[in-house]
């Protein structure tokens, strides 16, 4: 039967780039919860256009952009679904010392406007052109420039090292 072959495809897909899919989404939102969630509805969204997707010369770029494209609709939806009642606990115990900086970078890529962190982890974690990050986002190669650099630009500043008092004496 069509169907079931069909299904089986999209299961060995869905298997396979779960975690990559999940980690991007983390990436984009900061919160483990809500990229599950994100991933969730982007395979949704892929089983019901799998024909299509499975057609794609890139089907790892098809993915991708719904993610980031369900991400994008979400930061534009109504208050309710991004209020946070309480401080959510880290969902495992690090050490400070051995990822301070990891913590530090996502700490500020989680202080970035939507479209400028989207930028930015399609740019550099995902390796997308700036003409193909224009094409996830839906928006001219301009756009990508200017939210990359305004996106770099805040992640230098809050990255940058606060001068200890011993070292300007």
């Amino acid at each position: 039967m069509v169907r079931t072959g069909r299904d089986e495809e999209f299961t060995a897909y869905v298997t396979a780039r779960t975690p990559w899919l999940r980690r991007v989404a983390y990436l984009l939102c900061q919160d483990w919860h809500r990229a599950d969630d994100l991933v969730q509805t982007a395979i949704t969204r892929l089983y019901v256009n799998w024909r299509r997707a499975s057609a794609a010369d890139n089907l790892d770029g098809y993915a991708r952009t719904v993610l980031v494209r369900v991400f994008l609709a979400e930061q534009r939806g109504g208050w309710w679904l991004r209020v946070r009642v309480g401080r959510r606990m880290p969902d495992q115990a690090v050490e400070a010392a051995d990822h301070a900086d990891v913590l530090d970078l996502r700490a500020a890529l989680a202080g970035l406007a939507p479209r400028q962190r989207a930028a930015v982890v399609l740019r550099f974690y995902c390796d997308l052109s700036v003409e193909q990050t224009s094409e996830v986002l839906n928006c001219s190669t301009g756009t990508v420039k200017s939210q990359t650099a305004r996106g770099l630009e805040a992640l230098r500043r809050t990255l940058r090292p606060v001068a200890n008092e011993e070292t300007r004496a």
